[in-house]
């Protein structure tokens, strides 16, 4: 199978200042994600699609492609990863390439490895799988999780219910944990849509799940490195 991994890296961040490009423990982030995809060996491909020059500088002395750069459409605030996904696999189309398979990593995501790259594709092996979607157990249960009115009163906040159940005897919760995204590109050009009754979930350990979105975050997976 041809399998391209897509690594999306828009400059003009609003909560981190140029975030995709920041220094990790002396690396852009976005060089971990292009590392741990080369050291994959899954890929035909590794392209990471960006609006700006000086990204895609960086993305290619880290060994990514950058054929192209993203249009104004899928450059803004509001573009959906999907609509990125579909330019690239046109733009690629264009170009003379097609593939079976794509896989979106986030750049964000630095503490996925190479490992969890190949066992997602394992599991999509193993089940026949149109898409397999990285996750994480929940930090806490969600029978400890609930919304507060406005004079933020507890009355109700967890039933007795839920109260007396052990902990070993909750079913654990799970949320995406954003680092691994793999498609059939057929399945995915044809609904715009990875989720079906085909989609599995890949279950990361929570130290690899680390998702940066500001500078706390950078400090917290720069000693997450080190250690």
């Amino acid at each position: 199978m041809k399998n391209i991994a897509i690594i999306p890296a828009r400059s003009g961040s609003k909560g981190l200042k140029d975030k995709n490009i920041r220094l990790l423990n002396g690396k852009p982030l976005l060089a971990y994600t292009i590392l741990a995809a080369l050291d994959s060996g899954c890929y035909e491909t590794v392209m990471v699609s960006t609006d700006s020059e000086e990204y895609a500088k960086i993305a290619r002395e880290y060994g990514a492609e950058v054929p192209f750069l993203r249009n104004p459409e899928t450059s803004k605030d509001a573009s959906s990863p999907w609509e990125v996904m579909k330019e690239v696999l046109l733009k690629y189309k264009e170009l003379g390439k097609e593939f079976d398979t794509f896989t979106l990593l986030q750049p964000t995501s630095p503490l996925r490895n190479a490992q969890d790259i190949q066992n997602a594709f394992a599991e999509m092996k193993e089940k026949d799988a149109n898409a397999v979607v990285s996750m994480c157990e929940l930090e806490c249960s969600m029978h400890l999780v609930n919304t507060l009115p406005d004079d933020l009163s507890m009355d109700g906040f967890i039933s007795n219910e839920q109260y007396n159940k052990r902990r070993q005897d909750i079913r654990p919760y799970y949320r995406f944990n954003g680092a691994i995204y793999i498609s059939k590109v057929e399945t995915f050009m044809k609904h715009m849509n990875i989720y079906d009754d085909k989609c599995y979930a890949y279950i990361m350990d929570r130290k690899r799940s680390y998702d940066i979105d500001d500078e706390f975050d950078l400090k917290i997976a720069e000693a997450i490195l080190r250690s």
